[in-house]
């Protein structure tokens, strides 16, 4: 609350928890030494004693915030705390004991065309004394005795209002394109992979089927047919293990394609250097394949072996479609809890979740940028404006990727918590 821009409200005649000794005697030199009636001339504060009253007000609320501006304090004795309300809570923004700062219907000038309403809420910290004047006589001296500046506050006031809505409209459009751009990139890349694996997957269904025909027509006995779909099962577990278990290196995978290549070559399979790279995948080595040859007719294992082939390349393709939608999902519910359309503006939430989403939306912008997140997981939800932090941990991060020379383009993931 500053000497002169006070914009804290206040009134009485409201179950505002304070207490009153009625009114006392005004003294226009009293008036007259605080800094905002200073320049008014005798007649004028006589006006304002005629007119006016001095009250004195004990510890507690005046008024609340959204209540009926009734009244316009200048306080001479004392001291008061402005409050802003933050959801269901009253949050201090400042408290003073300069005799002369001003609260209340400060701005009944402007009359119908703006909600005549207390914008703060105001609490008396001590026994203070208050020089009150009703909002519509302070409308009425402002008018008349000083027209020339309302209108100019009235424009400033305008002008300031619309300007900074116009610039928060474009703030959130640009926000919003900025975001748009990523999320589209972010989003084109597990769908174009989905597509390419729904492309493979069909062709890879209609050879299974072709295989199915020839297994049905070829020399195969029920025991060979129970035989190869225990097989398939096993190979359908190792791939499962393959894939939770750690990555092997480059050169090891390229040493086992080559060997299983010579296997397969050995065992009369045409084109085997096609298959090995899947067999690979799911973690099939020489010995199981020496298994497989012991429990299948030598005449059957070309197409056993194919058949289990086509089978784990068709549960990778579904893999590959699986995870590209896992990831779409994903970034769908990050953009949705990084704008909180769907939820309270104001409520408690978990911070870990906001900034995940925010850096997920942000991933694009944090090429060459390792990001390591370190979270205190004992930090309880905090109550707050969740879609305003995020756009704050935006700029932070954005402007924290410029400087360190982050390149537009593809995503750079750091360590989890």
């Amino acid at each position: 609350m500053s000497d002169s821009q006070t914009g804290a409200t206040t009134g009485t005649g409201t179950d505002t928890g304070t207490g009153t000794s009625g009114w006392l005697p005004c003294d226009v030199d009293e008036l007259r030494a605080t800094f905002l009636f200073e320049h008014l001339t005798d007649d004028q504060l006589a006006w304002l004693c005629r007119n006016g009253h001095v009250e004195h007000a004990e510890p507690g609320w005046l008024c609340r915030e959204g209540e009926p501006a009734e009244c316009f304090y200048v306080m001479l004795s004392g001291g008061v705390a402005l409050f802003r309300r933050v959801g269901s809570d009253d949050v201090e923004i400042s408290r003073t004991r300069q005799v002369g700062v001003y609260m209340g219907a400060w701005n009944a000038y402007l009359g119908d065309r703006l909600p005549q309403t207390y914008l703060h809420s105001v609490r008396i910290l001590e026994p203070s004394r208050l020089f009150v004047l009703a909002a519509p006589d302070f409308a009425k001296l402002m008018t008349e005795w000083f027209p020339m500046a309302v209108h100019l506050l009235e424009g400033v006031f305008w002008g300031t209002r619309d300007a900074q809505q116009l610039l928060g409209q474009r703030e959130r459009l640009l926000a919003l394109g900025s975001l748009s751009a990523g999320l589209t990139h972010e989003l084109n890349n597990p769908a174009a992979a989905a597509v390419r694996a729904t492309g493979t997957l069909r062709e890879r269904v209609a050879a299974m089927r072709h295989k199915l025909a020839l297994i049905a027509d070829g020399p195969y006995d029920r025991a060979t047919l129970a035989v190869l779909i225990r097989l398939q099962e096993e190979a359908l577990e190792r791939y499962a293990d393959a894939r939770t278990a750690d990555a092997v290196g480059a050169l090891a995978t390229s040493d086992l394609e080559d060997r299983l290549t010579d296997w397969l070559d050995d065992h009369g399979m045409p084109e085997g250097w096609r298959v090995a790279p899947a067999l690979v995948q799911a973690g099939i080595d020489e010995p199981w394949l020496d298994r497989v040859a012991q429990r299948v007719d030598s005449g059957a294992l070309t197409g056993a072996v194919s058949w289990l082939a086509y089978t784990i390349e068709t549960e990778q393709l579904m893999a590959e479609i699986e995870d590209a939608t896992v990831r779409i999902s994903s970034l769908v519910g990050a953009a949705r809890q990084y704008s909180q359309l769907d939820r309270a503006p104001f409520r408690p939430v978990d911070v870990h979740e906001l900034l995940d989403s925010t850096l997920t939306m942000l991933e694009h912008s944090l090429d060459g940028i390792e990001v390591v997140r370190h979270y205190d997981t004992t930090l309880p939800p905090v109550p707050v404006y969740a879609a305003e932090l995020n756009q704050v941990w935006t700029n932070l991060v954005e402007n924290a990727a410029q400087a360190m020379g982050a390149r537009p383009g593809g995503p750079s993931t750091g360590p989890g918590p």
